[in-house]
């Protein structure tokens, strides 16, 4: 069909013909639906019903678009903010169907003007807020009182449930029993009725972004697509009185993300024995701890690309998740970073402080990897003139400089504890990874089963001395985060690689030295050697070291150590960008060193005796002794996981200092 200027319902709509008659469409152009609210899905719901060929409606809504509704709102634009969301709606709505009757209600819905927004419509389509109970509750009855069928879509994850309710059938009040509940039960039970079977539950990372106390919640624009999609498809289908409805009390919850749909009947709504039970026994605590829940953090508003590029960069890893660092702003165009030097008072100071210095160095590598994002070129020196190790960084415009591949990886990049696929690494694979070295450091690959077999008995021997070292004690009591799966300044308890039932006993030997000599009397090493050491080491594709290409100088300088950082860190990205997962195995190296040169790093000689034989198998198993070693670990590609337990890091403004 050629291109014209001139609107024309049937050739608008003629590709709706075939799943719809030209009757149906005919009957659509004459029906007018209620829209209240036009945000996350209320928006997405009118463009895909006047798509569908709606040929009037009713829009409600008095809010405005900001920033923060860019990630899931159809009308979110930097064109729109500041715009009412209804005006905004209705110009796109007319850009589809120039015919289309729009009646706008600026003010939003309420009880003054309800009998007037449900006045000649066919159907009402449930786009309100989800902290609203209270007037959807007067819409939903109201419409029921009127004969008017209606349709709820919730974006739940990265999924949609949707419920309809007819004249005929249970009423929204009857289904979800809010009446005369508090309004956090209100909240609870509005949840409870949209997904009973909880589908979203096993993804959701993060928790903390959901505080119903404060009034926020997760959303993604997915699942408001999702919503628009099966709330539009369910409205013409009551319109055009087709197909098999499942109204209220069935509910339908299709989670895209773990492709699986629920269809439930709760014969009785949430008054029936089951629901009643559930929402005993989760409702107060659940309710409990939204109350007392800390409120989410302030939004991160970058001021520059330097704000941006520090952002991004915080992801460098460093051990036990420690971010030895913070960054003093010079202008600009110019950082500061300020690196703190290992406690020599902790077991794990090792080489005078030598893992802080490479993380420093995988930081650097990560600044200019985020500047290169932002067209910056980086350079950076070091600073001892005022005693603490201080890293000077400049960033300077440059347009000849492009992305750096490896930004996604930025934050992709993680700490893998657990079993990985045993499939051997592909050519393709090794070569980029030895590329991303760059000559700078050498390194072994241990992948047959007897090579891995051998690192995994030199990585348990390691894990023993550090379970029964009596000064490792307070140094796991204070890295292990025991309360939550993504730790800003801790490694959470569940990504330590270990089963629940061992992570118990853990924690309850971990309370103090009696109970782990108690434990270790037992046999206790065994398990966690087991499960940390040996299964994911044998179920890894290989096993890794890395060392300096010119041995038996001794110790490195400052300078060789920063660039190893950097090619650590390349190599680790490149790895992420691969899909592939890595795991350190740096409690080897640290515990070798010391048997190998008699560190007294503990006042227990039985685990010295230990660290020594240790120092001997890592001679006669990787051919040298520790000196020119400066990281190994294991690599291979990950198993699919539903969640994420992972280390995160602290703001940017918690990493931020004043000048001196």
């Amino acid at each position: 069909m050629p291109p014209t200027s001139v609107f024309s319902y049937d050739a608008a709509f003629e590709r709706n013909i075939g799943w719809l008659t030209e009757a149906d469409q005919l009957a659509l152009r004459g029906k007018r639906i209620a829209i209240a609210g036009l945000g996350g899905v209320g928006g997405a719901h009118l463009i895909t019903l006047a798509r569908f060929g709606i040929g009037a409606f009713n829009i409600a809504d008095f809010d405005r678009f900001s920033l923060a509704n860019f990630n899931r709102q159809i009308g979110a634009s930097m064109q729109t903010i500041g715009r009412p969301k209804a005006e905004v709606l209705e110009e796109m709505a007319l850009a589809v169907n120039p015919e289309l009757r729009i009646n706008r209600f600026d003010a939003g819905v309420n009880p003054d003007n309800l009998d007037t927004f449900l006045s000649g419509v066919d159907l009402f389509v449930d786009g309100l807020d989800f902290f609203v109970p209270d007037v959807r509750r007067k819409v939903f009855a109201r419409c029921h009182e009127r004969g008017i069928p209606a349709v709820t879509a919730a974006p739940v994850g990265m999924g949609s449930s949707v419920l309809a309710f007819v004249p005929s059938g249970m009423s929204f009040e009857k289904y979800f029993r809010m009446e005369g509940r508090p309004e956090l039960e209100q909240y609870l039970r509005f949840l409870f009725g949209l997904v009973p079977k909880a589908l979203h539950r096993p993804y959701l990372v993060d928790q903390t972004r959901l505080n119903l106390a404060a009034k926020t919640a997760p959303s993604t624009g997915a699942a408001c697509q999702l919503c628009a999609g099966a709330a539009a498809v369910m409205s013409v289908k009551l319109l055009l009185n087709r197909g098999d409805v499942k109204p209220a009390p069935w509910s339908h919850h299709y989670d895209a993300y773990r492709g699986i749909l629920a269809t439930t009947k709760l014969r009785f709504g949430l008054n029936g024995p089951v629901q009643r039970l559930k929402l005993g026994l989760i409702g107060p605590k659940f309710i409990a701890a939204t109350l007392a829940q800390a409120p989410p953090l302030p939004t991160f508003l970058p001021e520059d690309a330097i704000d941006e590029i520090l952002y991004a960069a915080r992801w460098a890893p460093s051990g036990d998740n420690e971010q030895p660092w913070q960054f003093e702003r010079l202008g600009q165009q110019a950082v500061v970073i300020h690196l703190a030097r290992q406690d020599v008072r902790n077991v794990y100071h090792y080489r005078d402080g030598e893992p802080n210095v490479l993380a420093c160095g995988m930081l650097l590598e990560s600044l200019r990897i985020a500047a290169s994002a932002h067209g910056r070129r980086m350079e950076w020196r070091v600073d001892r003139s005022l005693g603490p190790f201080r890293v000077h960084v400049q960033f300077a415009a440059d347009e000849a400089i492009v992305p750096d591949p490896l930004y996604a990886a930025l934050g992709q990049r993680s700490v893998d504890r657990n079993r990985y696929r045993t499939r051997k690494l592909t050519a393709t694979e090794r070569v980029s990874l030895e590329a991303a070295l760059g000559g700078e450091l050498q390194i072994d690959w241990h992948s047959t089963a007897a090579e891995r077999w051998r690192f995994a008995r030199l990585s348990a021997q390691a894990t023993t001395v550090r379970l029964l070292a009596p000064e490792t004690l307070p140094v796991h009591q204070k890295i292990i985060d025991w309360n939550t799966n993504l730790s800003p300044t801790k490694i959470p308890a569940g990504a330590l690689g270990l089963r629940p039932a061992t992570l118990r006993i853990m924690r309850w030997a971990l309370k103090d030295m009696g109970r782990t000599r108690q434990l270790n009397r037992l046999g206790g090493a065994v398990t966690p050697t087991l499960e940390m050491d040996y299964v994911p080491i044998l179920s890894s594709a290989a096993a890794f070291t890395l060392r300096f290409p010119v041995t038996g100088q001794g110790a490195r300088d400052t300078g060789e150590l920063l660039e190893a950082g950097i090619r650590i860190q390349r190599f680790w990205l490149t790895a992420a960008r691969l899909g592939l997962a890595l795991q350190p195995a740096l409690a080897v190296l640290i515990f070798a060193h010391y048997g190998q040169h008699e560190v007294p790093f503990t006042a227990d000689t039985t685990v010295r005796a230990k660290a020594k034989r240790l120092a001997h198998e890592f001679r006669r198993i990787l051919g040298a002794g520790t000196e020119d070693f400066v990281f190994m670990g294991r690599i291979g590609e990950p198993l699919p996981r539903i969640g994420v337990i992972r280390s995160v890091r602290k703001p940017v403004a918690d990493l931020m200092t004043q000048p001196p």
